[in-house]
């Protein structure tokens, strides 16, 4: 099978006419059999080429939706070559781009803008849709060439677990700065754009209650903790608490919604599957024996993830999944993941996002019928930490 050509739209990275598959059923069951990528092509621009100037972010002035920190971070990059950003994408390719539809309350005036994540700059596009709503709606789509160009055909189930983990991004991000919960679409309904994450401008402001602590919730991070967050490079040794792991599972189980079940690849001294309790509290084992050698082999031959401390495992996708269901679990799965992944480093783990999975059919390893059951996405964590970077 031939590579695809150079693309900007995510329908169009296979097309008739070349050899190549016309649905996304088809392209998933390429990504998942065992046929290595074609040498590596030319990724293009690491920035779409949004028309006009680039413009600054201006400064926030009171209830006004922030923008600038927003951005900042949960997409920007915060160096020159545009590697090291506050979210984790496959290869360190990021092919995640955002159009921002600015309501009213924001730091920017309404309209619709393109944003560019190595400049921190917008390019404005145009008016905003009629009825709009107030603050801000960031539609994720993908420029596929990026991630084709090392993957090939390997590349489109981590399209949509990248753009899962930008929609997690945006999340916490404005969960950190107090917006509470974003609206999300994750639904899988449409190609393009493929998520959307929607947040209010700030409500008005409350006089403090000295009865009550000013310390965020456990379960919002702060602005440090988003700029900090790093994939771990392997490896990833040391077995974590159980305690730990429960917590991680429980906050995977969370986002993930019901299209996905979650599970925890763990060995010694008891190797097996791990998972929650029907009530949450508490882990049980839901299968025996050492698993994380077989899931090595799997995630593209990467060795270091047979000594990992643990390997938490998204799985569901049968293998009969139609477009929508499969861009819907793919999402999901990246979105959970990336919150767990900041769940793992609260509690002091290394982690590192795994995105990669070939004849990955967990539940006919474990004796269920095939094809029902598949990795979709993984998170490894380990006890002991190297110095970090920016790729999963």
């Amino acid at each position: 099978m031939d590579r695809p050509g150079d693309t900007d739209h995510p329908g169009d990275i296979y097309r008739l006419g070349q050899g190549l598959p016309a649905d996304l059923a088809t392209a998933l069951r390429h990504a998942r059999s065992a046929r290595p990528p074609g040498p590596d092509t030319p990724a293009g621009p690491a920035v779409r080429a949004w028309p006009g100037p680039p413009l600054p972010i201006p400064q926030a002035g009171p209830a006004r939706l922030d923008l600038r920190a927003l951005l900042r971070l949960s997409l920007a990059a915060s160096d020159g070559s545009g590697r090291l950003r506050p979210v984790p994408s496959a290869g360190a390719l990021h092919p995640v781009d955002a159009e921002l539809v600015v309501g009213t309350g924001c730091s920017l005036p309404p309209g619709r803008y393109g944003y560019d994540p190595l400049r921190h700059r917008v390019h404005r596009l145009g008016r905003q849709p009629a009825g709009t709503p107030p603050g801000l709606t960031a539609e994720l789509s993908v420029t596929a060439r990026r991630t084709v160009s090392h993957y090939g055909h390997r590349a489109w189930p981590l399209l949509l677990l990248d753009t899962g983990h930008a929609a997690a991004a945006l999340f916490l991000a404005a969960r950190a700065l107090g917006h509470g919960d974003p609206g999300l679409r994750l639904d899988g309904a449409v190609g393009s754009p493929l998520a959307a994450v929607r947040i209010p401008p700030p409500g008005p402001a409350r006089p403090l209650d000295a009865s009550r602590s000013t310390r965020p919730p456990e379960s919002v991070p702060t602005p440090g903790e988003l700029l900090a967050r790093r994939s771990a490079p392997p490896p990833l040794p040391g077995t974590p608490d159980s305690d730990v792991l429960r917590a991680v599972l429980a906050t995977a189980t969370r986002a993930g919604t019901g299209d996905l079940r979650w599970c925890a690849a763990v060995g010694h001294p008891r190797p097996g599957l791990m998972e929650l309790t029907p009530d949450g509290t508490a882990l049980r084992r839901c299968a025996a024996g050492e698993a994380r050698p077989t899931l090595a082999a799997w995630a593209a031959g990467q060795s270091w993830i047979a000594d990992a401390g643990a390997v938490l495992l998204a799985h569901g996708c049968p293998a009969d999944s139609d477009a929508p269901h499969i861009r819907r679990t793919h999402l999901r799965a990246g979105f959970a993941v990336h919150l767990a992944h900041v769940t793992a480093r609260r509690h002091g783990l290394a982690a590192r996002p795994v995105g990669s999975w070939q004849q990955a059919d967990l539940g006919a390893a474990l004796g269920a019928p095939p094809g029902r059951d598949w990795i979709v996405h993984a998170l490894a964590l380990g006890t002991l930490h190297a110095e970090e970077e920016n790729t999963p």
